[in-house]
C-alpha cells in the first residue's frame, strides 16, 4: 500500500477525464480507468462530481433529443435456442451452386451463438421454414420465440409453417418445449464394434435420417458422468439468467434516470 498527499489524488480525475488521451468520456468510463489505478475513501463520489463539472463533457455526454419513455424488460430465455432473433441480408453477389444472393442470420438470445443459412432473396415463408427445419431444427429444437423486424405476416407465416412440420397444433400463448440433444442423433447412428450395428437398426429396423427422428425421445440410461455434467450445465444457465438479469437491471437503472 503507498499513502499519497490529497493533492495527488486531485488529480487523478483530472488526467483520467481531462488530458486528450482520454477524451473527456462519460462518468461510467472514467470511474473504470481511475478503478485501475487507484483507490481511495468515497472516490466514485469524488469521480462523479469532477465529471459533472466538466463543461466539455456534459455537453459532449447529454442528449440533446426529447426524453424517452422508459426501459421495458422483454422476455427472456431460460435455456439456449428459446428466444432467437432472425432478419435477412440481402444484396449479395450470387454464389454457390444454387446462386444465393441472401444470408439467413439466426442469433440465440441466451448463448449469444449465430446461424448462417445461405438463402435466396424471394424465397417465401414456407421455403425459409424448410431451411430452418432441415438445418437447424434437428440441432437446437422448434424455438419458442422468433423476434424479427420484418413483416408480421412473414413471420406468422413461419410459424405456422414450422409447426405444420413438426406436427404440433399451433397455440401462440402456450409455448412448445420440445427436448432436443445431439448427443442422441450421434448415439443412434453410433456403430457397435461387436455388432457392426448402429443402436437404432437393432431396436428400430432403421436409422434416423430426418430432423425430426433426433428430437424424438428416447429412454436410455444415464452415466454418471453424463448426469454430472448435465448438472453443471444446468447450474451454468441458471448463473447465465442471473446475469442477463442484472445487466438489464444496470441498463435500465442508467436509461431511466
Amino acid at each position: 500500500m503507498t499513502v499519497v498527499d490529497r493533492s495527488l489524488i486531485n488529480l487523478v480525475p483530472k488526467e483520467c477525464h481531462d488530458r486528450p488521451f482520454s477524451g473527456h468520456f462519460s462518468e461510467d468510463r472514467t470511474t473504470e480507468k481511475v478503478k485501475t489505478c487507484i483507490w481511495w475513501p468515497m472516490w466514485q463520489k469524488a469521480v462523479a462530481d469532477y465529471c459533472k463539472t466538466c463543461d466539455r463533457g456534459q455537453k459532449a455526454n447529454t442528449s440533446t433529443g426529447k426524453r424517452l419513455g422508459n426501459m421495458i424488460k422483454t422476455e427472456e430465455p431460460s435455456r439456449p435456442w428459446e428466444i432467437v432473433h432472425m432478419d435477412w441480408v440481402t444484396g449479395l453477389p450470387p454464389g454457390g451452386g444454387r446462386s444465393y444472393n441472401a444470408c439467413l442470420v439466426i442469433a440465440d438470445r441466451f448463448s449469444k451463438t449465430p446461424i448462417f443459412l445461405p438463402c435466396h432473396k424471394n424465397d417465401t415463408a414456407m421455403d425459409t421454414a424448410l431451411l430452418i427445419w432441415n438445418r437447424v431444427v434437428s440441432w437446437t429444437g422448434i424455438f419458442t420465440n422468433i423476434i424479427s423486424d420484418r413483416d408480421p405476416k412473414l413471420t406468422s407465416a413461419l410459424w405456422t409453417n414450422l409447426h405444420q412440420l413438426f406436427g404440433t397444433k399451433l397455440a401462440f400463448s402456450t409455448p412448445c418445449h420440445p427436448q432436443t440433444d445431439a448427443l442422441e442423433l450421434a448415439y443412434k447412428t453410433s456403430i457397435n464394434s461387436s455388432t457392426h450395428q448402429t443402436p437404432a437398426i437393432l431396436e428400430k429396423g432403421w436409422n434416423p435420417k430426418l430432423p425430426q427422428d433426433s428430437l424424438r425421445n428416447y429412454l436410455v440410461k444415464i452415466h454418471p458422468t453424463a448426469a454430472r455434467f448435465t448438472g453443471m450445465l444446468y447450474r451454468a444457465r441458471k448463473h447465465a439468467v442471473r446475469c442477463m438479469e442484472d445487466s438489464f437491471a444496470y441498463a435500465k437503472d442508467k436509461w431511466d434516470k
